[in-house]
């Protein structure tokens, strides 16, 4: 047996487990780094941090608060929180007291937070400040089994029998643990692998979300494979922002508990390109959204310094993709990532002109981003690697904890989502569908057995719904969702995902697009624009001045997308071309549950919405 295979073999059930391991074994290292604002309002941040021994302190003072309030081996305690320190330590908390924590996104509306506390039970809500704490208070009747709310941020909130804030329960529990100073440890060694962990509600596109169960073992399984592939090291600092409601961030947790580097915390995406330079990070991962808005970002910037800077820009961009290319292919044959002596010397001048500035926009030290969550366009990754920030594409479902493949280091390969995590186990079937089996795999859907059945065989086999293919030597491709893939009239599919993210490459203004076509004679396109990067070319285009519903209504600014699409459609087969499309009056977002918290595209929810642009580009003509 390899030691690989004994590292992940031999784990133990719980991350709880791993956590009180890492307290003892670096008591004094740096675990994790917050911004505190200034009180004053105005200036940066203070960032400040706290030990492993710290950050314990504040976990077992809460595990043993919860306790005290009556929370039982695997009943529910809710999280309704952005990313903050304080969703960590309770997650962590929830975990120690043997409970099990339902994520709620801090976007999830009123009914839908109640849906969400009355199917799984909770009987403690965790929740971020007095936003939050309302949603509880407007549904209390439908929760009976609601006992406790704790409000992290206190500030408007007035406490009273059902309601107390984060610093009561800490000090609640702080005074139990003097009473029951083998407590903690006693409930983490009683948690068994198959006891339930994490309660996460996908958020469906139609109907009400379904709770994903996911047992102990998943996240022990998680934090030993992402330290078997040797991506993270325990020097490492870790930039975190994603939503730790979504399994992607929540992942992320695990695995720095058990590799030990440090992590800092801020789920402000407002604040992410003033906090790079201020975090420097190793690494990060993020959705694929983050690198399409740097780069339309970075190309907007230099269209707007006029024709001969944007000149160099699409001259550095265009040798980073050869450059990337290059390298990749040559890794492949040979295990070097030589490229060819003039493609060298180029990419020496544009790194000097372009990938320099942008390498130090992400604070400097960055040796690599992992992506998930949707798919990225191979044409802006190969831009980003070329430019020397190595984004790893990785896979996987809420239903398999996440991380299921991600590229391994220096082998990675843009335009695939690598190989699987060390004792993952991948199939495709006779129709395309991934399959996937191992101990990521989730228990089932919570109070759902008919649907758990739908989408998990008796012998273990998970089908995910995606369609891809391996290479030889195992690398996933994933090509489309199994449910989104577009068969015209004329008998032909159309991979929306692929077409859009072609897109996204090409126009510098595009933030969401939607690619329409079932059942019909031809494509069409929802598009919708980004609002900062739209307004300055408005700027330059006498514009100025005039809202966004009004900017993307005039007509130069249709022209001016048009000729994006004819861009992209000379490099499509016919059938793929967009014959028409339409601009959104305004940008697609999760208010309006039309992308997920994780900028998932919500294709049945915007077709609903939109159905009358997409209506009209059909109008009068002929459907076969």
């Amino acid at each position: 047996m390899s030691d690989t295979q004994t590292l992940i073999e031999n784990r133990p059930p719980s991350v709880a487990a791993l956590f009180l391991e890492r307290v003892a074994a670096t008591p004094d290292a740096e675990a994790y780094r917050y911004p505190v604002p200034p009180s004053a309002g105005q200036g940066p941040d203070d960032w400040q941090s706290l030990s492993w021994a710290q950050a314990a302190d504040r976990v077992y003072a809460i595990a043993a608060g919860l306790i005290d309030l009556g929370v039982e081996p695997e009943q529910r305690v809710a999280l309704a929180s952005s990313t903050r320190v304080e969703w960590i330590l309770a997650d962590l908390g929830i975990m120690c007291a043997g409970g099990a924590t339902t994520t709620v996104y801090p976007q999830t509306n009123g009914d839908e937070s109640a849906f969400i506390l009355s199917d799984s039970q909770s009987r403690v809500l965790i929740a971020e400040d007095a936003a939050q704490l309302a949603k509880a208070v407007e549904k209390r009747a439908e929760l009976p089994d609601l006992t406790k709310v704790v409000v992290i941020d206190a500030a408007g909130v007035e406490t009273d029998d059902w309601v107390i804030t984060l610093a009561d329960l800490e000090q609640r529990g702080a005074a139990y643990l003097e009473q029951h100073p083998q407590l903690i440890k006693e409930r983490v060694g009683a948690i068994t692998k198959d006891q339930l962990a994490t309660l996460i509600y996908t958020s469906g596109t139609t109907g009400r979300p379904k709770g994903v169960r996911l047992p102990h073992d998943n996240w022990a399984y998680m934090a030993k494979a992402i330290a078997a592939t040797g991506l993270v090291t325990m020097d490492d600092v870790q930039y975190l922002w994603l939503p730790l409601a979504h399994v992607f961030g929540k992942v992320l947790t695990s695995g720095q508990i058990e590799v030990g580097h440090v992590t800092a915390v801020d789920g402000r995406v407002d604040k992410i390109i003033e906090n790079l330079p201020v975090v420097r990070p190793t690494y990060m991962a993020a959705v694929p959204r983050i690198f399409e808005k740097v780069y339309n970002g970075v190309a907007a910037k230099a269209r707007e310094g006029g024709a001969a800077k944007y000149k160099i820009f699409q001259w550095a961009a265009e040798v980073a993709r050869e450059y990337a290319k290059a390298s990749q292919d040559n890794f492949r044959r040979t295990g070097t990532a030589s490229v060819p002596f003039g493609l060298a010397a180029k990419h020496k001048v544009a790194d000097g002109l372009v990938y320099g500035k942008l390498r130090e926009a992400f604070g400097g030290r960055l040796r690599a981003c992992v992506s998930g969550a949707s798919a990225l366009s191979p044409e802006i990754g190969y831009f980003f690697a070329g430019a020397g920030i190595h984004i790893l594409e990785g896979y996987g479902l809420t239903e398999t904890s996440a991380a299921s493949f991600v590229n391994p280091g220096e082998a990675y390969r843009t335009g695939t989502v690598g190989k699987p995590l060390p004792g993952t186990e991948v199939r495709i079937a006779d129709d395309g569908e991934i399959l996937l089996r191992g101990p990521g795999v989730m228990e089932g859907y919570h109070k759902l057995p008919e649907k758990t059945a739908e989408v998990l065989e008796s012998d273990g086999w998970f089908h995910t719904g995606d369609i891809g293919e391996l290479s030889p030597d195992g690398y996933l491709r994933i090509t489309d969702r199994k449910k989104d893939l577009i068969k015209t009239s004329g008998g032909k599919y159309v991979a929306p995902a692929e077409v859009e993210g072609q897109f996204k490459a090409v126009c510098p203004y595009v933030s969401n697009i939607l690619v329409h076509g079932a059942d019909r004679n031809y494509c069409t396109a929802l598009i919708a624009l980004d609002e900062i990067a739209i307004q300055e070319w408005a700027k330059e285009n006498g514009l100025e001045g005039k809202s966004y519903a009004e900017v993307v209504a005039a007509p130069q600014t249709v022209e001016m997308v048009d000729g994006y699409v004819r861009e992209l459609n000379a490099g499509l087969q016919r059938w793929q071309t967009i014959k028409k499309f339409r601009l959104l009056p305004r940008d697609l977002d999760v208010e309006h549950g039309e992308i997920t918290p994780s900028l998932k595209l919500k294709r049945p929810v915007v077709e609903r919405e939109y159905k009358h642009l997409i209506d009209d580009m059909y109008a009068g003509a002929k459907e076969a």
